[in-house]
């Protein structure tokens, strides 16, 4: 379980780095993006999770939503992935920007030939933690998770599976039926096999229609201007499981944003601090 660093840069007191590993996993290379704050000199810090979204990598996030300010002001640890397993000669898997390279999706692939390396739901909750918690000094009882669009869908998935594990989740755009949606079906079907009884385990709406919640308050923002607001993200549709369910949730419509990274730069400092509030003793 070792590492190799990429990059460092000393940022806000703490320090923005970028690393690879070769994942077990996987069964492939992967590079992930930590912001150590300054806190952690000194003590162990609580850590959130981000999840982006299709065609991203670890460097989007990192780059493009100004976290590390208000994460340094908290004291809390940022990890940001890859979306996908890299250069496994995979036929077809750069031949759409929704399916394969950079849409990994967040599932554990059943279906040949993407089994073999498309195991993001066990990476993200098993493999990366162990390795940050081995190398870093992340809290591995203080954990969040969120993220954006496919993200998105990845975070509320995992937390509502596993909610003693991540005691806080958000969400910027997310795809929230992915079973009802063009993007969920393709990624779904194309990993999963076309029995859609199994796609309900990776679709955060099917989850809390079935029980499975979050002790915790959701937090989501969307915005009003996102071309991909009707036809691929439907945030009614979690709303109303939410209210059936009993489940905790705020969805926060926000009027003229799209589906961009300035929204998420415009929102990031209230999730992060949607984050602290559940996170931080």
């Amino acid at each position: 379980m070792s590492y190799q660093t990429v990059q460092e840069n000393i940022c806000f007191g703490g320090i923005q780095g970028v690393y690879q590993h070769t994942s077990q996993q996987l069964n492939c290379d992967m590079k992930f993006a930590v912001f150590t704050p300054p806190q952690a000199a000194s003590e162990p810090c609580p850590v959130v999770f981000w999840l982006s979204g299709l065609t991203c990598t670890e460097e989007n996030f990192t780059v493009k939503a100004g976290a590390q300010r208000v994460a340094a002001e908290l004291g809390l640890v940022i990890v940001a992935p890859d979306t996908s397993p890299r250069g496994v000669d995979i036929p077809g898997q750069d031949d759409a920007y929704d399916f394969g390279s950079g849409a990994g999706f967040y599932v554990d692939a059943t279906e040949d030939p993407w089994a073999a390396h498309y195991q993001m739901y066990s990476y993200i909750t098993g493999e990366l933690p162990a390795l940050i918690f081995k190398h870093f000094p992340a809290r591995a009882d203080a954990q969040g998770i969120m993220g954006h669009s496919m993200g998105g869908h990845g975070a509320l998935t995992i937390a509502l599976k596993n909610p003693d594990t991540y005691q806080s989740v958000s969400a910027f755009s997310p795809i929230v039926a992915p079973s009802q949606v063009p993007w969920g079906q393709k990624a779904l079907a194309g990993y999963l096999g076309d029995d859609q009884a199994t796609w309900a385990e990776y679709d955060a709406t099917a989850l809390v229609t079935a029980g499975r919640t979050h002790p915790g308050k959701i937090l989501i923002d969307q915005g009003d201007a996102d071309n991909f607001l009707d036809e691929q993200l439907k945030p009614h549709l979690f709303a109303d499981a939410c209210t059936a369910a009993d489940q905790a949730c705020e969805i926060r419509m926000q009027p003229g944003y799209d589906h961009s990274y300035f929204f998420i730069a415009s929102f990031i400092e209230d999730h992060l601090r949607h984050h602290a509030a559940s996170l931080i003793d």
